[in-house]
């Protein structure tokens, strides 16, 4: 922590001009109410305020270097004691020579204020200290706030690596299963599985350290997933998507919509005899995107399993991100499953 006047050139001036301001002022009373000689007057003021200005500079470092949290009471109020005492010494003796050089006719009169100058001394050191104290407390406490906010920002961060492992593995896990199923039913489409696969893992890799990235990037990466999966269920899987044009510059958390299709397909397409359509859909205002995705189900296989880790990833990164997990809404009739979205936007729609 760097010293708050010597290394301010601003502060500098400032603490310089109040100095002179103090000593002129005690010139004027000298003069106008004493009838001491004008030069007189500007001396002894001039020399003694201005080097005990100079002089207190240093307490900065007795502060510093002595903190209260790491010293008891008494250690301190000594140490202060015998650090005020040597600067005052200093301060008295050092401008008792230079008045004396300028005006030997003050010695006297030097002398004669010795007491009222080392109790002004130690009143003076007393406020320095406390002044000093403050501004030590107040660059600690901006040093904490700084490094609380790194903190969290580091915990969020690895909150949301978190959460992000925990779709990759799944997917990977099924679709290899997948792929490792066909290699011997159909080598032509085990193939595709490979090549679409590729592609999507190399775009999880690419944005895997962003958390945002634009709806319509994300939706290429949901149209490559339902790919994938449309190798597997063939007809079963119909995904149907309407979509307002000016929607695909909205930005949303890279990956969050996987899940949903995964949700989708597992409880829709995966347990169906006839074709289930996964509807998206998706409007968007100034300062929201809404991303609907709908799909029919057999409520039997439903109720058995309840809302999946993957809904539970999105509320997690969505209070992560936004600190409101009521952004996603499920709606339920026993027939059809809708899940919305509602992601906050910056002007990315103006």
């Amino acid at each position: 922590m760097k010293h708050p006047l010597i290394y301010n050139t601003k502060y500098l001036m400032l603490y310089g001009i109040f100095w002179f301001l103090i000593a002129g002022a005690s010139a004027a009373i000298q003069w106008n109410y004493y009838d001491m000689p004008l030069d007189v007057s500007l001396i002894s003021p001039l020399t003694q305020y201005l080097l005990f200005a100079a002089l207190a500079l240093s307490i900065w470092y007795v502060v510093k270097y002595n903190p209260v949290e790491a010293n008891s009471w008494w250690k301190l109020v000594f140490f202060h004691i015998i650090a005020s005492s040597v600067l005052i010494l200093i301060w008295v003796f050092i401008s008792n020579v230079i008045i004396n050089m300028i005006t030997p006719n003050l010695n006297e009169l030097m002398t004669m204020s010795l007491p009222t100058r080392i109790l002004s001394g130690y009143i003076m050191y007393v406020f320095y200290v406390f002044f000093f104290m403050s501004i030590v407390y107040y660059e600690n406490f901006k040093e904490k706030v700084k490094k609380e906010g790194e903190l969290k920002a580091l915990i969020r961060e690895a909150e949301l690596h978190a959460l992000k492992s925990q779709i990759n593995p799944h997917f990977l896990f099924n679709s290899l299963n997948s792929i490792s199923s066909l290699t011997m039913s159909d080598p032509a489409k085990a193939q595709e599985m490979v090549i679409n696969l590729s592609s999507l893992m190399r775009y999880s890799l690419k944005h895997g350290q962003n958390e945002t990235v634009s709806f319509g990037t994300e939706l290429q990466n949901i149209k490559l997933y339902l790919s994938i999966e449309k190798v597997r269920f063939g007809r079963k899987l119909q995904p149907v998507f309407k979509v307002d044009e000016h929607c695909y510059q909205g930005v949303i958390p890279n990956m969050i919509l996987q899940p949903i299709f995964e949700n989708a397909i597992k409880y829709g397409v995966y347990e169906a005899t006839e074709p289930v359509e996964i509807l998206t859909e998706a409007t968007c205002s100034n300062d929201a995107l809404e991303i609907s995705v709908t799909n029919s189900y057999d409520p039997g296989v439903r109720s058995k399993k309840g809302e999946g880790i993957g809904l539970r990833n999105i509320r997690e990164r969505l209070q992560i991100i936004y600190g409101n997990s009521a952004l996603l809404k499920i709606k339920d009739n026993r027939k059809n499953f809708t899940i919305t979205l509602t992601i906050p936007q910056k002007n990315t729609l103006s």
